[in-house]
């Protein structure tokens, strides 16, 4: 729907003004750190699950899961680069502050779930990895305790560039995971082919259709999204002419994100998979160790905490600056944009209170966490396509060049409809 926009922005006129000096490497960073933020434990063992549902016939939704968040952070991003403004500083120039008022309010629900849905993830996982504890609930709170200090030690003195060390590390890991499983789990390239490129739904059961619409609306991250903005200012894009290099970007990002999904329901497709939430990742390592041996154990389970842990560092380093961008947007005037100060008190404040506060979930039933926070964050989608329909439909707020052509409009009417109906129909994404 979007390709036509896609397409154009490797126009020779728009190639001329890409900058020429950009490394692949380079290009590809914010967007690696979405695709490492948006996939954790929760969106691989739905993937896994969906996959030992329904086989390989239902691959072509993590295709569509990927497009749909495609749709919405291109948006975001060509709003950026077209006025300056990330997407809230452009909410409350245009709506007033009481939209972020709001905006705020929800943003400290959403992180007290998915603080303490991460931090349930590392545990379970480390404590399959090291199982020192003789109860796994011991286990999950202590090693999910241990996570989340890393992590803000991480995010308050190691700086935005030891930041993307890390997570270049860690989605690395999580692609040779991916990848191995799949390889030695692989259903044959015609069912394979078919899976991706026929969509259709086997009624195996009632649930066959929930379990398709949860991996869509779960897969790829929810209110995460958002931080791409500000990773796009601390890779130094601002200007109209780094569209194309966000386009290449992103569209890298959302593919490894449809890879993660597609192996993992091969996998799952293959191996018969038992118990809910991280629980059934580990569960998932022991029946691969079954079939590959100690190596292959220990391959996935490494593999799922990189997933993991890159998704709460994500979070713990995103999440501060969407809430000191609203609490500036709250309590100052409006002035020329300006870049988030990780060093000032707001940011630094709120990583401590989301590293902190989220541990009482560690003594709630995982599955219950994880749901309420995938709930939670379904409703964003819908609000994010509606302002970007308008915002980014005036040619007097971004210009004639960087105006929503019809195909995206309807796209984003689609995610509109989806993610409204995720929403209200209230589907157990977990």
């Amino acid at each position: 729907m979007v390709l036509s926009d896609y397409v154009a922005s490797f126009s020779p006129q728009t190639m001329s003004a890409a900058p020429k000096s950009r490394s692949l490497f380079a290009l590809l960073g914010p967007g690696l750190l979405l695709a490492a933020t948006g996939v954790g434990g929760g969106d691989l063992a739905t993937a896994s699950f969906v996959g030992d549902l329904l086989g390989t016939a239902v691959l072509w939704a993590a295709l569509v899961a990927a497009f749909l968040k495609f749709v919405v952070t291109e948006g975001l991003a060509r709003w950026q680069l077209a006025t300056g403004d990330t997407l809230l500083e452009g909410v409350a120039h245009r709506f007033g502050r009481g939209v972020i008022g709001v905006f705020l309010l929800y943003l400290l629900l959403w992180s007290f779930f998915v603080g303490s849905a991460q931090m349930s993830a590392n545990g379970a996982t480390l404590h399959a990895i090291f199982p020192v504890f003789a109860d796994a609930r011991d286990g999950k709170i202590a090693f999910g305790v241990i996570s989340s200090l890393v992590g803000v030690a991480l995010v308050l003195w190691g700086g935005f560039h030891a930041f993307e060390i890390v997570m270049r590390i860690c989605i690395g890991t999580m692609f040779a995971m991916v990848v191995v499983a799949a390889f030695f789990f692989w259903p044959g390239t015609g069912a394979v082919l078919e899976g991706l490129f026929v969509p259709r739904i086997p009624r195996v059961d009632a649930t066959a259709i929930t379990w398709t619409v949860a991996l869509i609306g779960g897969l790829g991250g929810t209110l995460t999204v958002l931080s791409y903005g500000y990773w796009m200012r601390e890779a130094g894009r601002n200007g109209r002419e780094d569209l194309r290099a966000c386009r290449i970007d992103l569209g890298a990002s959302y593919l490894i994100t449809a890879v993660f999904g597609i192996a993992m329901m091969i996998v799952g497709g293959t191996i018969h998979v038992e118990g809910e939430g991280t629980g059934l990742l580990v569960s998932l390592s022991n029946q691969i160790g079954v079939v590959l041996g100690p190596a292959g154990r220990w391959v996935f389970l490494i593999g799922t905490f990189g997933t993991v842990f890159s998704s709460l560092l994500g979070v713990w380093q995103a999440a501060p600056y969407l809430f000191a961008d609203s609490w500036r947007l709250l309590t100052t005037e409006r002035g020329a944009p300006v870049a988030v100060d990780t060093r000032a008190k707001p940011y630094r404040a709120f990583l401590i209170v989301l590293a902190f506060v989220p541990m009482i979930g560690l003594f709630m039933s995982f599955r219950e966490v994880q749901k309420i926070y995938t709930v939670i964050g379904a409703y964003i989608f819908p609000t994010l396509a509606l302002t970007l329909i308008i915002m980014n439909g005036r040619t007097a707020w971004v210009g004639a060049q960087f105006r929503n052509r019809w195909p995206t409009v309807i796209a984003l009417v689609g995610v509109l409809v989806f993610f409204t109906w995720l929403a209200i129909a209230d589907i157990d994404l977990v």
